[in-house]
């Protein structure tokens, strides 16, 4: 007996979905693994701070209470860390509902369209889609730098949102901030520029490269940021934003009314409190991507400069190519991401791992590639 015909909208008849990393439970299963390393999914490489496993053990029996709306304590200590107004600062589960409620909240489906580059995080065409609005894409530079003059000359008087990640994913290139002040004036009057920051802290120089960290505030401009990197909480979902006021406003106006739920708030508030913690896994992050970089590019691999907390690279000519570099090290209990889903079947994109874990995969590839 064949099932009833399902109705969707053309948009979701069409749609692609999100491609995550594999897991270590699914790894471990596979392959009857004791021990698996994950280096796919651009986590910390620390884990979780010790002061938010204490706070998430401290208020674990509020979890039958709902949050306070809209909030307001994490507001405030993000506004403090950042130094902005507490009135411009979005939160939200994960970035991924900020960027769903700005497309929302801007785009009328049918009129308005979105411009930005491919590839880039799948989240922001993804979600223009579902939503009925139109998406506009300029391929990156060979080497894949951004080209931003490029980018905006696909907006025009009925484009509202543009998308630029930087340091971008999935090649860790690092947009100059001249260039996205000078993107942010260029553009016509209805665009707002949303400059995706979620790797900005992993910069050699995060001053020099981050509109946040630098002070730079543009009226048409919104800085997305996130707790799942630095801060080590990817699995509680607690991303945030620095918007105008008067958008700010209308976010909250659209936003679910407990999407950040309680014990992610109360981690956030513990993670913004150490700094001690984050501070060591900046620098986790920062000698491991030098130090995977070097060892890569003495196995023969073109590595691709990256400001994440995380590598591109192709492997050796006449070696084993990324796809069975993929499986080769799934069987050997390391796992790193295959970028087939974002068009680049021939690259591999490395997160930073502890000494011991980049140690361990240096070695295996060595071994493969030989």
């Amino acid at each position: 007996m064949s099932s009833a015909a399902v109705n969707v909208r053309p948009e979701i008849a069409g749609l692609t979905a999100y491609v995550p990393g594999l897991s270590i439970e699914e790894i471990r299963e596979r392959y009857g693994l004791e021990s698996v390393i994950k280096m796919a999914s651009n986590e910390n490489p620390l884990g979780t701070s010790p002061l938010v496993q204490e706070a998430l053990a401290r208020h674990a029996a509020l979890a039958f209470r709902y949050p306070q709306g809209g909030n307001p304590r994490l507001v405030q200590a993000i506004a403090a860390h950042h130094k902005v107004a507490a009135e411009r600062i979005a939160v939200g589960n994960g970035s991924d509902e900020i960027i769903d409620l700005l497309i929302r909240i801007r785009a009328v489906p049918g009129k308005h369209n979105m411009v930005c580059f491919d590839p880039c995080f799948s989240i922001y065409p993804i979600q223009s889609r579902i939503c009925g609005v139109e998406v506009r894409r300029v391929p990156v530079e060979p080497d894949f730098s951004l080209n931003l003059t490029k980018l905006a000359a696909l907006a025009d008087e009925n484009t509202v949102l543009v998308f630029v990640t930087t340091p971008d994913n999935p090649s860790g290139y690092s947009v100059p901030m001249q260039a996205l002040q000078a993107l942010a004036a260029a553009l016509p009057p209805a665009a707002l520029l949303v400059v995706d920051e979620a790797y900005a802290d992993f910069a050699d120089d995060e001053q020099a490269s981050s509109l946040l960290a630098a002070g730079i505030d543009m009226p048409n401009v919104v800085i997305l940021r996130t707790f799942s990197k630095s801060f080590g909480l990817a699995g509680l979902r607690l991303g945030y934003a620095v918007m105008p006021q008067a958008l700010g406003n209308y976010y909250w106006r659209a936003r679910l009314p407990f999407s950040v739920n309680i014990l992610a708030e109360e981690a956030g508030l513990a993670a913004l409190a150490d700094s001690v913690y984050r501070a060591e896994t900046l620098r986790v992050v920062r000698e491991g991507r030098a130090a995977l970089t070097a060892g890569f590019e003495a196995l023969g691999c073109h590595v691709y400069p990256s400001q994440a907390n995380f590598i591109m690279l192709a492997p050796p000519k006449g070696a084993m190519d990324a796809a069975g570099t993929f499986e080769a090290l799934l069987r050997r209990g390391i796992i790193i991401r295959p970028l087939k889903s974002y068009g680049l079947p021939h690259l591999l994109r490395v997160s930073m791992g502890t000494a011991a874990e980049n140690a361990a995969l240096l070695k295996a590839c060595k071994e493969i590639w030989a």
